[in-house]
């Protein structure tokens, strides 16, 4: 069989849901028995996300293979179970960086090098890209951006190439829209959807199924005058009504026959319904928790919840796996003072301090980091966060007044957290953090020992600063235990307080390996420690 291509737009508004209906398909698909991959292609000039605010563009989302990329892949991740990597996310950056080296190095023999066919050509060679490895079945392309925007149509364009350069049964075009409800007409509008549709064959793509994301149900009246009017079978004009969870989304996409419809148009000889046991098993635990704890974050980027889209799924899935509804509360840093602490963390069963760059919020988080500590109440902090742990044990423990990051404090005479070495000499910012996986040894008869259950584990990093080894000594002699460390360099990866119900802080970003079929050790284990704190507050 042929690796089958599938093209995800979007048009009418930004946010519908591209990524979810793009991940939905894939494991449809995969739980049918196919190979499926899913990549992203973004219209924006960044090289990556990674020199982005969180506030621009939410969560930065780091691949094992260390590419800083969108955060819908952390959807298509833990949707499959199928780790990505940097040849899934494409930017337009990428695309004019590469063709303009090409260029420079003499690669097009004088030719005046245009959009057509250079860039285009560019990028039809990434969107095959993954297809060529025999690796997958199926290429899910999900392409960013609204149809008319300037930024996609080279995107688009090549879309049009490809749809006529490939095997009929080899390509599929999806379109996301939106069918409003206007509550003063009490009526769903479909002209939106008609005009964006429009818009999209007036480049040439012609999809063959339009998904409409609605808060309503399509009548088959309103589906049928769709199809007739945007030119599409009767039957391929399916609806994506609000869920309660993203991951009850592939199970209302099996109702309506999405995968089924994809299958018959791409001949694929026939395959067994698909197997959503698991995810049902996930889906039933999650909507009837029997438990619930309230759970602190704290963090710089709060008043956007994607910045953090992927520590707060994996409280989703560690909640489901403790029966235990997780709220979590989302805690400005900066907002946190050493008088305001018990006020404003007091009624918490738990308390994550968040990852992040720069020194705004910084003294919050010692503050917040300072109250779990003195208190009892089961702390997790995460790469910045646990920098912060180091920082405020070696102040208000062994009474280094001025100890801090040089990241923030590059005079201090205790510099408990430092630059690594190999970053000192670097002066670009994009791409050259720790990036991706590495190995962690862990001790034994520690907290992350029993959590992980074996010694030796791997977790995703992004960061430039590490534990100054040189304060080592003195910290375990104070009682922080260092628990987990890189076997290669020695860096430390986890530290823990023995004599605390649950404290525990870690360099890397667990939260990027969380899936609902396999939650993440550590959130699921601070979940089951909030639950232990709030039955013993209740009992008191």
């Amino acid at each position: 069989m042929n690796t089958k291509y599938i093209f995800v737009t979007g048009g009418v508004a930004s946010s519908l849901g591209k990524g979810i209906i793009a991940a939905s398909l894939a494991k449809l698909l995969q739980a049918r028995g196919l190979r499926v991959t899913i990549q992203k292609f973004d219209p924006y000039l960044n090289i990556d996300p990674g020199t982005l605010n969180p506030y621009e563009h939410g969560e930065c989302y780091v691949t094992e293979d260390g590419a800083e990329t969108d955060l819908d892949l952390g959807h298509y991740e833990r949707f499959l179970g199928v780790y990505t990597s940097k040849a899934n996310n494409v930017t337009t950056g990428k695309i004019y960086n590469t063709v303009i080296t090409k260029e420079r190095e003499g690669a097009y023999l004088g030719k005046t090098v245009q959009i057509v066919p250079h860039i285009t050509d560019e990028i039809k060679r990434r969107m095959l890209l993954l297809g060529k490895t025999g690796q997958y079945d199926v290429i899910i392309t999900e392409v960013g951006g609204t149809v008319g925007d300037m930024e996609s149509q080279p995107f688009l364009e090549s879309m049009r190439q490809l749809q006529w350069e490939l095997p009929e049964e080899d390509f599929l075009s999806i379109h996301l829209t939106l069918i409003p409800y206007l509550k003063s007409a009490k009526e769903l509008k479909t002209k939106p959807t008609q005009h964006s549709v429009q818009e999209l064959q007036s480049v040439g793509v012609h999809p063959d199924i339009i998904v409409c994301r609605t808060e309503k149900n399509l009548t088959p009246e309103l589906r049928n005058k769709v199809a007739r009017f945007c030119n599409v079978r009767p039957g391929h004009v399916i609806q994506s009504i609000d869920a309660w969870s993203i991951y009850q989304v592939p199970l209302n996409m099996e109702a309506e026959k999405l995968d089924q419809i994809v299958v018959n148009k791409l001949r694929i000889d026939y395959l067994p319904q698909a197997n959503l046991d698991a995810l049902k098993d996930f889906l039933q635990r999650l909507r009837h928790p029997q438990h619930e704890v309230n759970i602190a974050l704290v963090g710089k980027y709060v008043e956007l919840q994607d910045a953090y889209k992927s520590i707060q799924e994996s409280f989703v899935h560690a909640g489901a796996a403790n029966s235990c509804k997780v709220h979590v509360h989302t805690i400005k840093a900066e907002h946190v003072t050493a008088d305001n602490a018990a006020d404003v963390l007091g009624k918490m069963d738990g308390i994550l301090v968040a990852p992040g760059f720069g020194e705004r919020g910084l003294e919050g988080k010692i503050c917040a980091v300072r109250y779990a500590r003195e208190n009892g109440i089961p702390f997790f902090g995460i790469c910045l966060g646990m920098q912060m742990a180091v920082v405020e044990f070696a102040r208000d423990v062994l009474g280094y007044a001025d100890a801090a990051s040089t990241e923030q404090a590059p005079e201090t005479t205790h510099p408990v957290i430092d630059l690594m070495e190999e970053q000192k000499s670097t002066t670009i910012k994009g791409g050259t953090m720790r990036l991706g996986a590495y190995p962690c040894r862990l001790v034994k008869g520690t907290l992350a020992y029993k959590i992980y259950g074996k010694e030796d584990i791997s977790e995703r990093h992004r960061h430039r600063y590490e534990f100054n080894n040189a304060y080592l000594e003195p910290m375990q002699q104070a009682g922080l235990k260092v628990s987990g460390f890189n076997p290669d360099s020695n860096l430390v990866e986890i530290v823990e307080l023995p004599n605390h119900p649950f404290f525990i802080a870690v360099q890397f970003h667990p939260e990027l390996k969380s899936t609902p079929e396999r939650p993440q050790p550590i959130f699921v284990n601070f979940v089951k420690a909030a639950m232990e704190h709030s039955a013993n507050c209740s009992r008191k």
